[in-house]
């Protein structure tokens, strides 16, 4: 996966509570119609992070929203959310790996993988509508994504050996080399998240919402977008497109990563010095 995996935008954690409206407020799943969910879920959603990209901001989140409010008339509860949107993820990693690429595979994978991102937008939606999350369920949540993260680029990796007939030996160390990329990428961002909330209740200090980010940057980072990843499996059914596809990917996702690690570096560096004169 890359930088905005996860988790830069989906909505709120199901550990951490949120302050939202009323319109967010608990009720249970019979007491109002399917679109007025989507409404209310709508009118909650909070702000995403400046630095999601434009297909987890613009399509993943109401796909997941659509999906939180079918999920949460039913009854399921966040956790069944996460174990449907895995069950969809790794069922698509698996054909990857297993089956190969061909048409069929075409078809499959991205519509798997795309369904299990949207679900895995929607359980912390859910969660909201019945009243916040718990640490278990954020833990879960966190786990699920780790495991799909390098699992995807694995089976990638398994495919390439087994079916793909590549110009050179050396090119199987793209799909190595992106599974370190994401790994990276998402537990950097994990870790970023965490050391910001912590020092913010230490110091006692708000947290901002993030700033409106225009359209264009949103559309600047999408290689670097899990959605676009999902997408570029429609090009099994030519393996060599879909390799070289996948290759560019790696490379915009491996420099974005150079680029944020160096403002993640001077971010801590800040946060470093603010929490020294907090101290005092």
């Amino acid at each position: 996966m890359s930088v905005s995996n996860a988790e830069r935008a989906r909505p709120a954690r199901r550990g951490r509570p949120v302050a939202v409206a009323d319109a967010a407020a608990p009720s249970t799943s019979r007491d109002e119609s399917y679109r007025d969910v989507v409404r209310r879920l709508a009118s909650a959603q909070k702000a995403a992070a400046p630095g999601a990209p434009a297909y987890s901001v613009l399509v993943n989140r109401p796909f997941g929203r659509l999906l939180a409010a079918w999920a949460f008339r039913r009854g399921l509860t966040p956790d069944a959310v996460t174990a449907i949107s895995a069950m969809f993820t790794f069922s698509g990693i698996a054909l990857v790996a297993v089956v190969g690429p061909g048409v069929w595979t075409a078809a499959l994978v991205p519509a798997l993988l795309v369904v299990g991102y949207a679900f895995d937008s929607a359980d912390g939606q859910v969660a909201r509508l019945r009243g916040g999350g718990s640490v278990a369920g954020e833990w879960l949540d966190h786990v699920v994504d780790a495991i799909k993260i390098s699992t995807l680029h694995l089976a990638v990796l398994v495919m390439a050996y087994r079916f793909l007939d590549l110009p050179s030996e050396a090119l199987l160390l793209v799909p190595v080399g992106f599974t370190v990329v994401a790994a990276v990428s998402f537990f950097a961002m994990i870790l970023n998240e965490q050391l910001k909330r912590g020092v913010a209740a230490r110091s006692g200090a708000a947290t901002l919402p993030p700033a409106r980010v225009p359209l264009v940057r949103r559309l600047l980072v999408l290689p670097t977008d899990y959605g676009v990843l999902c997408l570029v499996f429609v090009l099994l059914a030519a393996p060599m497109a879909f390799f070289w596809a996948y290759t560019l990917l790696f490379v915009g996702c491996a420099g974005h990563l150079v680029l944020a690690l160096l403002k993640w570096r001077r971010d801590m560096v800040r946060l470093a010095a603010e929490a020294a004169v907090a101290r005092g």
